[in-house]
């Protein structure tokens, strides 16, 4: 594993609110964060609960967007669901029937097994969305593999199913799927935004198959699947290592920033635990003037966004070459705030500045490729995965604007 070295720059102190290095300080729009989760499983693939119950939980603990991303599915046919004949999941059924009813939930029995038809994204969207207050996103997780090997991608705000593409190797196959998502947004001239997931999962995404990708702009930082290995281990990098070396490359090879998605890709809702992959665990707060898909995804391919597992930012602003973060702190709880970046010509990423306060801030100067800022609560999480014990932020890099 390598260590980030620790390197001196002047801090200066701001408060305007922005994340994009060429927007404008968006105090001047009517702006908010709205908060959602972009990796989640339902009885459509493989998790264990209702899409309209997982739906409701996280409706009901302050999220304001959401998509359900089952694997090679849009959930749009017809499909009926057996359920566990284990007691867990007989007493979640019969919750299921008793808070929706016989006039919502078709159910049969077969051969002494209860079956379920499940619920089409039409049907399980329009019953809990609700106008500027809850929005429910279209996504598929394509699930696709080479030679033993997991390869995932998610597609938010997809309108077509896309089956998994295959290819001759693993960049390969990701740059296929990759495709495919780009050309569906380009013919229907919907905004439709391709994600790599976890690539520590059974590390079958290595660095340089991250590198090799064209026009894709997210992967995620953190997931919180207790199998996806964010930390690495003795021979393979973390997620966070491996997003700092990417931008490197990146810019050298004049692409884009990748940008740094936390998500829960809960599948197990009855069971809690650090082996278990469960709800609420890491999401993404999107700085928007609207609560829609085309906006959300508008401001987080803008950078307009910041990712969490417990910590809230009031503020995160890019202006006058100056990245500043402010906590929305709470009592009691001290936080750690570390701004990450990288020299023009050096080779990995290196920790400019690093304090324990609520708020701070670093200027850009002109020999600094880019810049982020991890912020890190004293506070634990109520039910972490691996070794990552503390509630975590992570705003995403930006550019010096000269």
């Amino acid at each position: 594993m390598r260590f980030l070295k620790i390197i001196p720059v002047l801090l200066i102190v701001s408060i305007f609110i922005n994340c994009h290095p060429k927007k404008k300080d968006s105090r001047q729009k009517n702006t908010k964060w709205y908060k959602g989760n972009l990796h989640t499983h339902s009885y459509w693939s493989d998790g264990d609960e209702f899409p309209e119950v997982i739906l409701d939980w996280y409706k009901t603990r302050g999220y304001e967007f959401m998509a359900l991303s089952d694997h090679n599915t849009v959930a749009r046919e017809e499909k009926w669901k057996t359920i566990s004949e284990d007691s867990i999941y007989q007493t979640a059924f019969r919750k299921y029937l008793n808070t929706y009813g016989d006039d919502w939930v078709a159910h049969k029995i077969d051969s002494g097994k209860t079956l379920v038809k499940l619920k089409t994204f039409a049907e399980y969207r329009d019953l809990v969305e609700e106008p500027g207050k809850f929005l429910v996103i279209p996504s598929e997780e394509i699930t696709d593999g080479f030679e033993g090997k997991h390869i995932h991608m998610n597609a938010t705000n997809i309108q077509e199913k896309i089956e998994p593409q295959g290819g001759s190797s693993v960049a390969e196959v990701m740059q296929n799927n990759i495709n495919q998502v780009l050309d569906q947004r380009e013919r229907t001239g919907v905004p439709i935004m391709p994600h790599i997931n976890h690539p520590n999962f059974f590390y079958s995404i290595s660095l340089d198959d991250m590198i090799s990708l064209k026009g894709e702009r997210f992967f995620e930082v953190y997931n919180g699947h207790p199998m996806v290995h964010n930390m690495g281990d003795s021979t393979h990098i973390s997620t966070e290592d491996m997003w700092d070396l990417i931008n490197i490359s990146y810019l050298e090879s004049n692409k884009p920033l990748m940008y740094g998605l936390a998500t829960d890709d809960s599948h197990s809702y009855h069971k809690k635990g650090k082996k278990w992959s469960n709800a609420g665990r890491g999401w993404v707060m999107v700085q928007s003037d609207t609560l829609s898909a085309k906006a959300l995804i508008t401001s987080m391919e803008a950078g307009q966004f910041y990712s969490s597992t417990g910590v809230t930012l009031k503020e995160v602003n890019y202006q006058d070459n100056t990245l500043s973060v402010v906590v929305d702190a709470e009592q009691g709880v001290t936080y750690s705030i570390v701004f990450i970046g990288c020299k023009k010509g050096e080779s990995e990423s290196s920790v400019f500045k690093s304090i324990v306060g609520n708020e701070a801030s670093v200027e850009m100067t002109d020999d600094i490729l880019f810049m982020r800022c991890k912020i890190t609560s004293s506070k634990l999480q109520d039910n972490p995965i691996e070794n990552i014990l503390y509630e975590t932020a992570w705003t995403q890099p930006v550019l010096p604007t000269n």
